[in-house]
């Protein structure tokens, strides 16, 4: 896999999960959806919390979370394909 699809792989991966965390932490606000999940994700990204400010911080938290998780994964992958 080129350098360039690895990025646009991690960007995609970073852009879906931030927006799980923001969209799921909303529901969670405004509907008690998702409170389990949520505490889960609490317990790993400091300053988070199930708040319509919470939700923001997950939203940059989850997209640099995933952007360098994925990105890392797919360097191996490459590595290890060559």
């Amino acid at each position: 896999m080129k350098q360039d699809i690895v990025k646009k792989i991690a960007l995609t991966a970073g852009i879906t999960w931030s927006a799980l965390i923001f969209i799921t932490t909303l529901a969670s606000v405004f509907f008690g959806y998702g409170k389990s999940f949520l505490e889960v994700v609490s317990s790993i990204y400091p300053g988070y919390s199930i708040s319509i400010i919470g939700s923001l911080i997950g939203l940059i938290y989850g997209f640099i979370d995933a952007y360098i998780c994925i990105y890392i994964i797919f360097w191996i992958y490459n590595k290890v394909a060559e």
